[in-house]
């Protein structure tokens, strides 16, 4: 896997490579060229091949539009986005645009977290492109409202939830966690975030899971 890697970075395409080096998967570069698929263990006993109409809906390898032609071959994608190229450069700018439309902060930071649950990748080059003006949008003061109307802000749950009815069976649940590559671990009960007492489980997520992947 190690060898097949450096081959991706180094511009092999994916239709070079061989089908036996790679199984299923996903992009690894967080926004750069996709030119391959990698081993992606989905639970600990299935394999899963990240493609065509699955690829678009998973948020941390979708590139929308910026799939080129060959990429949207590879990952059967033909017919299934618009003809049209548009390289993340163009859409960050376009996103930004459209964000700095928005006079309420909380719009703002909800059109973030929509991004970030469609394209991660573009999510996280916005976020790291124009730090000084959006970290306040993802982060203090914002979030703090964000977590306080959460109950109003629909989004996709994120996390691993560990209950007391998981009593004896932990190493089972953090069996179920679908990424082998884990850099950093946020843990907390809850009970007291930002200052603001217990929110809610999700709130974590709301309040640090997106600054410490940045950060990452």
């Amino acid at each position: 896997m190690e060898s097949t890697l450096k081959d991706i970075r180094d511009g092999a395409s994916v239709l070079d490579l061989d089908p036996k080096a790679t199984v299923g998967g996903g992009v690894e570069d967080l926004y750069g060229e996709d030119f391959a698929t990698e081993d992606q263990l989905v639970t600990p006993w299935t394999v899963s091949v990240a493609s065509g109409y699955s690829l678009l809906r998973d948020p941390r390898h979708n590139k929308g539009l910026a799939f080129n032609e060959k990429e949207r071959d590879a990952h059967y994608l033909r017919g299934l986005l618009p003809p049209v190229l548009s390289t993340q450069e163009l859409q960050e700018r376009k996103l930004m645009n459209n964000i700095r439309e928005y006079q309420v902060p909380l719009q703002k930071y909800m059109a973030m977290m929509d991004l970030q649950e469609r394209n991660e990748r573009l999510f996280y080059k916005l976020l790291i492109d124009n730090v000084e003006e959006l970290l306040p949008v993802v982060y203090t003061p914002t979030v703090g409202e964000a977590c306080q109307k959460y109950g109003s802000i629909f989004r996709r749950p994120q996390g691993l939830y560990i209950s007391l009815k998981e009593k004896g069976k932990i190493l089972e649940v953090l069996k179920n966690w679908p990424e082998r590559r884990i850099q950093v671990i946020v843990v907390t009960d809850g009970e007291r975030i930002l200052g603001l007492g217990d929110l809610g489980c999700q709130v974590i997520v709301l309040g640090f899971i997106s600054l410490n992947s940045l950060l990452v």
